[in-house]
Parts: C-alpha cells; structure tokens; sequence
C-alpha cells in the first residue's frame, strides 16, 4: 500500500505541489528518501523517527521507502517532516488513509513530537487555495496563514497526538485567526529634525512620487535622521501590496509570530553586505534586502562603501522592479519594486565643500569616493540633494516644525491623485509616477509651453538623458500632483530640474 500526502516546494515565492509517496514493504529494514532532497530533507528520517516514537507509534521492521515526487525538482527545507510523518502514520493505519486527501501540509517536527514553526506558510496556503485544498500547518504559523482567505480550511496542530486526536474525532482544532502586527507608538516623526526644510522638501517629493534619493552631506547633517522618518509620512500598503510583501516575507522567515503589517518595510542593509545579500543568492537562493524592501524602502547609508559590484547589482530591480536569480539548474525571480535611498559624505573625510575645511588629499578626495559610483547607477537616483551641516540658529532656537502626520496627509492626498489617474489610464497596477512608463509620463505631464522651453533649454545644456529627461517629468509630475495642477507648470519644472542640478554639480565638482 502507498500512502500520499500533497506538499509544496518553494521556487520564488510561488509553492510547486510536491507528492509524498510512503510506502512500507518487505525487505531489508531502513528509511530511504528518494526525489531529489537537500541535507535538511534527509535529515528528516531521524527526526520523524523520534517524533513518531514520542507519540507512541513505533515503525515495523521493514523497509520503508518515501518519495517525493517529481523526482527532478529539488527538495529543500525542514517542511517536509510532518508530510513524511503523516504519511507514515497512514500507511501503518494510525489515521484514516483518506483523511489527507483535501489538505496541503508544512511543518517540522521536534523530537518529543510537537510541531515547528516553518517559513513559507502563506504562500503554502495560497498554493493549497489555488488547487482547492486546505493546509495543514504548525500552531505558531496558523496565524500567518489564515491571511490565505476566509474560505480555506486550516488545521494548525501543536503536535502529532493533536492532529492525529482530530482525525479521530476525540479532538477538534478550531481555525487560526489572522493576526496583525500593531503600529510602535513611537515612531521616528519629522518634527524631530531641526532645520533642512530644504531636505524635508525633497523628501515629501520623494514619498508623494515613490522617487529615488540621493542625499550628501556632511557628518552629523542629519541625513540618517531624514531617512528614518520615511516611513512615517509614507501611505500603508493596500490589500495587493500587503499580501505580496508578506509572501516574500514568509518565505525569508521574518513574520514573527505569524503576524502580518501594513506598514511598508524599511530595509538598511550594512555597507559591508555582499551582492546576494543585496539582491539575493546563495546556495538556496532565498531572497536579498531588494526583494525584502518590496514596496518599501531600501537605505544605503555610507553609499560608496558598499562595494561597486553590489550596487550595480540594484540596476536591475531599479528598473524593472524584480530580482531575476539565475543558476545552472534553476532560474528564480523575486519581486523588489523599491524606492532607493541612499546617503553619503561629499569625500572621504566627510567635509568637502564645508567653510572652514579642507581636504587632506585636496580635490583628488571628493573625485575618487564619488567615483565608486558608476554613471548608469546614478542615472536612475531622481533626486539628489545637498543636506549642509545644521546652523547653531536651529539647534538654539528652532523653528516650528511640521509633523510627520501632517506631511503624511499631503503625501496621501498626491498618491490617491496618481492611483485615479492610473485607473483612468487603464493601468490599475501602477500606483506612483515613478513606476509609470516613458510613453505614459510624456502624456501625463506634459508642459505648458513655458515648461516646455525650460525643459528644452535644460535638457541640452545639461546634456540629459533619455532616462534622466523621463525621470525630471516624472518628478515634475509629482511636484504638480502635490500642487493639485492639472497640468505640469513651469515651475513644477524648475524645481525637478534644480534636484537633478544638484547631483551634476557634485559629480563636476569631483
């Protein structure tokens, strides 16, 4: 007799079903596991031995042969113990047969029998949803994957006695409910920063528009502060966005409790991270902070030391909004739709530009640090701003200044702007001007004919490119949306040009 118990195996985050096949005949006593399985998966013989000894049932002294078909898929991850366990346990008759027929199952077993959490749960729920099974999953991940929808049955046991009780009928276990992670009460806010309205400025733009950003300064400017307050004045994920980011989050392991957030996600990798921990990689090709910041945001501080070939790994997930991981057998994409921000000294010694300070190494300083960024990786930063060192003035006497919630309301007033266009335009996935297409923006915002000569006149003197002319529309498209024009002014033009300026004058100044 074969026992089969529907599992899945994780390519991207999409779950491909898996059958567990569990024969037990006669034959030289053993646990062979065939179908391709990584060391976790062949590990799984001990600990499901101990598991099932642990729950009272002990296997019989013949050859027991599990295979996980399709043979020629890999196999990876510690998931695959309580399918291998359960089919066990129908071959030997301690479960109906038929029990596991309408259910998907994930899960790894401890050694006294009880069920761990494992990653992956809501795209396993999701693939189980598709095909019109349930899922069988650990107590700790039934949460997370109750966000599959209302519909789906879920069985979340804390052990293989629990489940095994339920099938039976001496125990029912009650559907999980979603969870949500709450809101920190004491999140960075704007009106912490003192002085740089400037800077404040330009980061209102750059969360209205979903733009790349680029701030330089000197130590102690503020611009780390700057960046961590982002996320404050940004608009929650939708229902689409959430449950994207939570599956590429599920299947990094990084859902604590199972509790998803609507707050979008705020990555700040060290710069001493490598190129796969940036765009991901390795040996199981699991997500990199790119795909990780999907529909968040991604802060590269200390910009050029990171080394050159890591960030130019991110010209690709600039532009296409996806991280495409290829090897010699398998091809994984994961998607990483981020806005970039990034921060750096002027120079090496950080003081470049600033009254009173020079450089050491004079001009040859600034030149070769802002020479660790390439060209085409600077191309794509649509705004790029000077953040001077803070007057004593500001830190003696501030100004008022605006609060988080306040800038966040503008911010969310532009985006509903931009996601009604969109939907009139018959784009209803595109939710923010930095994500539009070149043909698209030229129709959304295009000049009065004053804007239109300032843009010709800028556009040849600074010798822009295609990609660096589309991205001053896209930018003066936001900087109208937050204006509430229709149209796209003159100085909606003169003002997304002076970001582009600014960032031209840096890399002429080195």
């Amino acid at each position: 007799m074969v026992a089969r118990v529907s599992t899945v195996a994780f390519q991207g985050i999409e779950g491909v079903p898996v059958d567990v096949q569990v024969m037990v005949a006669p034959g030289k006593v053993g646990v062979q596991i065939v179908g391709l399985p990584d060391k976790a998966v062949a590990e799984s013989r001990e600990r499901v031995h101990a598991a099932l000894h642990a729950s009272g049932l002990s296997l019989p002294p013949k050859r027991v042969t599990i295979n996980l078909a399709p043979a020629d898929l890999p196999k990876e991850g510690s998931h695959f113990d309580l399918p291998i366990a359960l089919g066990l346990m129908a071959a030997l008759g301690a479960i109906p047969p038929d029990a596991l027929t309408d259910y998907v199952v994930i899960g790894e077993l401890n050694l006294d029998g009880t069920i761990a959490a494992v990653a992956g749960a809501l795209p396993a729920a999701i693939g189980a949803n598709a095909i019109g099974k349930g899922l069988i999953c650990p107590a700790d991940s039934g949460a997370e994957a109750a966000w599959a929808g209302a519909e789906i049955d879920i069985l979340a046991p804390r052990s293989l006695i629990a489940l095994a009780n339920h099938f039976r009928g001496t125990q029912v276990l009650t559907r999980p409910e979603p969870a949500i992670r709450a809101i920190p009460a004491n999140m960075p806010d704007l009106a912490d920063i003192k002085g740089q309205e400037s800077a404040k400025r330009a980061l209102e733009v750059a969360a209205a528009g979903n733009h790349n950003l680029l701030m330089v300064g000197p130590p102690g400017s503020g611009k780390s502060m700057l960046a961590a307050r982002l996320p404050s004045i940004l608009p929650p994920l939708s229902p689409g966005e959430l449950l994207e980011v939570s599956m590429i989050h599920s299947i990094a392991g990084q859902l604590p409790g199972g509790k998803l957030s609507d707050r979008r996600p705020f990555r700040t990798p060290h710069h001493s991270a490598t190129m796969a921990a940036l765009v991901g990689g390795g040996l199981r090709a699991r997500p990199g902070e790119a795909s990780l910041a999907h529909h968040g945001v991604l802060f590269l501080d200390e910009f050029p030391e990171f080394t050159p070939q890591a960030l130019d790994a991110l010209r690709q997930p600039l532009e296409t909004a996806e991280c495409i991981i290829a090897r010699a057998n398998h091809r994984i994409s994961y998607p990483a739709a981020i806005q970039l921000v990034a921060a750096m000294n002027p120079c090496r010694c950080g003081m470049a530009g600033e009254p009173g300070h020079s450089c050491a190494r004079g001009p040859r300083c600034a030149s070769d640090y802002q020479a660790r960024i390439s060209g085409p990786l600077m191309d794509r930063i649509d705004i790029r701003i000077s953040v001077p060192a803070v007057s004593a003035a500001d830190l003696l006497r501030p100004a008022p200044a605006e609060t988080s919630a306040v800038v966040a309301a503008r911010v969310a007033r532009a985006r509903a702007i931009q996601i009604e266009r969109f939907i009139d335009y018959g784009m209803p996935r595109i939710t923010s001007n930095a994500r539009c297409t070149t043909a698209m923006i030229e129709r959304m915002a295009e000049p009065d004919a004053a804007g239109l000569q300032l843009l010709r006149d800028a556009a040849e003197r600074m010798a822009f490119s295609a990609r660096a002319y589309h991205r001053v529309l896209k930018v003066a498209r936001t900087l109208a949306d937050l204006d509430g024009a229709a149209r796209v002014g003159r100085i909606h033009l003169a003002e997304a040009i002076s970001y582009r300026v600014t960032g031209d004058r840096m890399t002429s100044a080195a």
